[in-house]
């Protein structure tokens, strides 16, 4: 039984790596920090991970749990203190521990693809990727688009008052979209990969804005239109005043984070296809069963 290290399985996609890796039949240590509640360590006690508390500020304890897995994964998420600082102490301890593989906390658009400073949390992805390009260890990241679970509220395309699906551009640009249990499979299964390659793209679904509003006609029964918010200049500038006005630099997704990232899906230089959705067994998630569930 190959054993993977799950560093951030505390966290909401963390929890869904851990659950699929051990349903692959991987021994997960779910790395903890020292004292956390009872209550966010039993849930990876019931789906069969065995939690692993350790103090990311000892070098020496973090190798140590490394030791015997063939890769560890970074769920971690947050700012430059923990994707920078924060990783890279992860990635020190697995090649000290012996570690084959890395994956990386990245889980987005492919920022490779887009200009430096059109956003912040990509940036601090790259630059980690710079780190560990250069470490001896062979590292694989997914890209998946945007997580598909947010159409039900936190991205606000659908705007299901006035039936209309919100957009900046054009209408026909294509973006992927992924839920968060599709990316925890596809994930876990690369986890368990030694052969995996360096980038793996994945897309439960490549969408344009006329699509998601044709999709949501078929879900509801009901017709949806297109609402065209402005260009993607508009966009930028609305970034720009909303980061100004309220700046939230502590953030891991203010406001104008969130814009950011809409901005990356309209612009259509980070490519949602071809895809690498065949190189593992993933049951994938119809988007129609997304778009059909309530708000929240």
């Amino acid at each position: 039984m190959d054993t993977i290290i799950v560093a951030g399985a505390t966290g909401d996609l963390g929890t869904r790596i851990t659950s699929a890796a051990v349903a692959r039949g991987a021994k997960v240590r779910a790395l903890v920090r020292p004292g956390t509640a009872r209550d966010r360590i039993a849930p990876l006690e019931a789906i069969g991970a065995d939690p692993w508390p350790v103090d990311f500020g000892d070098a020496r304890a973090l190798a140590h749990a490394c030791r015997g897995v063939v890769c560890v994964v970074s769920a971690l998420n947050g700012l430059g203190e923990t994707i920078l600082d924060t990783q890279t102490k992860l990635l020190d301890a697995a090649l000290g521990g012996g570690a084959a593989r890395f994956i990386p906390s990245d889980f987005s658009i492919d920022y490779r693809a887009l200009p430096t400073g059109t956003n912040r949390n990509f940036d601090l992805r790259r630059a980690f990727r710079t780190r560990i390009d250069t470490a001896p260890i062979m590292a694989t990241s997914v890209f998946n688009g945007a997580f598909a679970d947010m159409l039900a509220g936190q991205m606000p395309l659908i705007q299901r008052r006035v039936r209309r699906v919100l957009y900046w551009g054009s209408a026909d640009t294509k973006f992927a979209l992924t839920t968060k249990d599709d990316v925890a499979a596809y994930t876990a299964a690369a986890a368990l990969d030694p052969a995996a390659p360096r980038n793996l793209h994945i897309a439960g679904a490549q969408v344009s804005a006329r699509d998601l509003a044709a999709l949501m006609g078929e879900v509801t029964g009901r017709p949806y239109g297109l609402l065209r918010a402005g260009s993607l200049a508009t966009l930028e500038r609305m970034i720009a005043v909303t980061r100004r006005l309220f700046p939230a630099k502590d953030q891991v997704f203010p406001a104008w984070q969130g814009m950011q990232y809409l901005h990356n899906m309209f612009d259509g230089r980070a490519p949602s296809a071809p895809v690498d959705n065949a190189r593992y067994d993933v049951a994938w998630t119809d988007l129609r069963r997304v778009l059909d569930q309530p708000i929240r």
